[in-house]
């Protein structure tokens, strides 16, 4: 008797092989990161630290001090930000592509991020603390809200969100907080004016324990909604109509998701600035690769944002001697001429836009 092998099988191991590479990927990027930068460590220094962490000594002598220092003060959270940033900003992208049905829905070209970074930065100029450590992130998540339900109901016509309209509007919110910011540049003080500049350029420099645990809880609790919802993008992915027919509350949906986006967001700018096009260019690979289903699609997309800024930050730390790049400006690089191919395959498909 031969045994019947379900349709399902082979996209499900083909998503676990994805998967499994992005995180040997990613085990190595962390690997190199660690070990590399403006002060180079040894695999062995590295594995003394560790061990010396849980309270093993090999050598019988306490670890360099100033090597200890740099890694679990400096290095060490830096990357860990950088991956957990870079799943987040795939992840908003994911969710913003399924609820606007369109591929080019992406935080920082809709301006979700630039509203998030105006919130932060005035948080910074006017000294708000109203939430404690939380307000900066607070702020952001709030300001990055208000830009994402801008540009949905803007770019809505005939119950359908239009390509044009959403570059569009995403480009008036964009230049609506970029002028905010430079407002708030001209306002506050030598360094409320540098860490203005580290929003624009984006950068994971100074990342701290504290910030790890802040945007991690937000990635997590947006990774398990997008779980749980993961099905209805799919009917929604069949159109507005067929998804309501088959007993999706649309607006609902899009509502709470723009909420989730808002959130993981505002976290992420709010600690490391505008980083571009990482929730464009990861999430249409994955859907190149695995198809439309979104479930596969939260897995592999965390992961491959998570690889790719991981990458970018070891980029910017190691390409030119004695400087550190922005990780924006790398990020952009690379995001650029995949948003150009992205639009034109887009209005070729839609056949011209009149």
């Amino acid at each position: 008797m031969t045994a019947e092998i379900s349709p399902g099988r082979p996209k499900v191991m083909l998503t676990s092989i994805l998967a499994g590479v992005l995180i040997v990927l990613l085990i190595g990027a962390f690997a190199l990161s660690v070990l590399n930068g403006q002060l180079a460590i040894t695999p062995h220094s590295v594995l003394d630290i560790l061990l010396e962490k849980i309270g093993v000594n090999l050598d019988g002598e306490p670890a360099d001090l100033r090597l200890y220092n740099t890694l679990w003060s400096i290095r060490f959270p830096r990357v860990v930000l950088a991956a957990i940033v870079g799943a987040a900003l795939a992840l908003a992208g994911l969710l913003m592509q399924a609820i606007f049905g369109n591929p080019l829905a992406e935080p920082s070209i809709v301006g979700v991020s630039s509203g998030a970074a105006l919130g932060a930065g005035f948080t910074i100029v006017f000294g708000v603390t109203i939430f404690g450590i939380w307000t900066i992130a607070a702020a952001a998540a709030i300001t990055g809200l208000i830009a994402t339900l801008v540009v949905y109901f803007m770019s809505r016509a005939s119950g359908r969100t239009e390509v044009v309209t959403l570059v569009l509007t995403g480009i008036a919110v964009n230049a609506v907080c970029g002028a905010g910011i430079a407002l708030l540049t001209y306002l506050g003080d030598t360094s409320a004016r540098e860490q203005l500049v580290f929003w624009q350029l984006g950068s994971i420099s100074g990342a701290r324990w504290s910030q790890v645990t802040i945007v991690t809880i937000a990635l997590i609790c947006a990774i398990f909604y997008s779980f749980h919802i993961s099905r209805r993008l799919d009917l929604l992915s069949l159109g507005e109509r067929n998804a309501r027919h088959l007993g999706v509350q649309v607006e609902t949906l899009r509502i709470s998701v723009i909420i989730i986006v808002a959130v993981i967001v505002g976290a992420a700018v709010a600690f490391t600035g505008i980083i571009a096009f990482v929730g464009l260019v990861i999430p249409h690979l994955m859907r190149m690769i695995l198809g439309p289903a979104h479930l596969p699609l939260v897995i592999t997309s965390a992961l491959g944002g998570a690889l790719l800024l991981t990458l970018a930050d070891l980029g910017s730390r190691t390409i030119m001697p004695l400087t550190e790049l922005p990780i924006g400006m790398l990020t952009s690089l690379l995001g650029g001429p995949f948003f150009f191919w992205m639009l034109r395959k887009t209005r070729k498909q839609a056949g011209g836009w009149g």
